[in-house]
């Protein structure tokens, strides 16, 4: 995943290199523009190696200031082209958990079908408030965003409404260690896996396990979310990632399946998630 974003940000940044060396008035250093822009050197330097993701107001300047106007709505389209799959924590941050929510929000609400994988927490469709709470709360400490906890967990709470819509069905696997992660106080995961058990026999959701035992035919990597067969979603420290060419979800579709090989359902699920219930304290 990184991979794909450095290598935008490199195209990007050759790109803007080029624009900087044909300059119309003649080449200009690496100095000379920014001194134009009223930049540091090593912004320049950051920006044409992809060290750097540039913003549309750095673009804009950019295109100004190397006599080319003209071209600020390619290199932007070029910036929102890779933004559009590749979704930076730090730009989706910025202004809290909240529209983040409410962007996952319109995309589950246009899906009939979901398919999810999650290894190392509970899913979000199926989080109590203070389960919820607490990763919103871990994830603003790594990130140093804005704390609006309350706002997204109201947000992520309105989007379990679609498991009582008609005509939709959640299926989902989780894998056992999500089950005795403590990224919660003790008693909150208590409540959250009695959440996770409840759910079990709901028409709109069919629950399987992978139990820490069972053989894996692929590993146990990041957790994804497959939307009807139109999208997919998966995250990695840096960013978000979107998915939309139909190789790809055909792709994640066929890892879930295999992941679904080693899944227990039912009342098998049942004894996983209680024998984890088991080792929390009482809430």
């Amino acid at each position: 995943m990184s991979t794909d974003f450095q290598q935008a940000r490199e195209a990007l940044g050759l790109r803007l290199r080029e624009l900087r060396l044909s300059a119309p008035g003649g080449r200009l250093t690496g100095t000379r523009l920014a001194q134009r822009l009223g930049w540091s050197h090593s912004k320049i330097y950051k920006l044409e190696n992809g060290r750097q993701t540039a913003t549309s107001e750095d673009l804009r300047a950019w295109a100004g200031g190397v006599g080319r106007p003209d071209v600020f709505d390619e290199l932007n389209a070029r910036l929102k082209a890779f933004e559009s799959r590749i979704r930076s924590w730090r730009r989706q941050l910025a202004a809290g958990h909240r529209p983040v929510q409410d962007t996952w929000n319109l995309e589950v609400g246009r899906s009939r079908a979901i398919h999810a994988w999650e290894e190392s927490v509970v899913p979000g469709l199926l989080q109590t408030a203070d389960y919820a709470r607490h990763i919103f709360l871990r994830y603003a400490d790594l990130q140093g965003s804005a704390r609006d906890t309350d706002a997204a967990v109201r947000a992520r709470m309105r989007r379990q409404e679609w498991l009582y819509q008609p005509g939709r069905k959640f299926h989902v696997l989780v894998w056992e260690a999500a089950l005795y992660a403590l990224i919660c106080p003790p008693s909150v995961l208590a409540g959250q896996l009695d959440r996770l058990a409840g759910v079990i026999g709901l028409d709109a959701v069919e629950l399987g396990v992978v139990p820490l035992t069972a053989p894996l035919k692929v590993p146990a990597a990041n957790g994804f979310w497959i939307l009807d067969d139109r999208l997919v979603i998966t995250e990695d420290w840096h960013a978000e990632l979107w998915l939309d060419d139909a190789d790809c979800v055909t792709t994640y579709l066929r890892v879930w399946n295999t992941l679904r090989d080693s899944a227990v359902y039912g009342s098998d699920a049942q004894s996983v998630i209680a024998a984890a219930r088991g080792k929390m304290r009482p809430p």
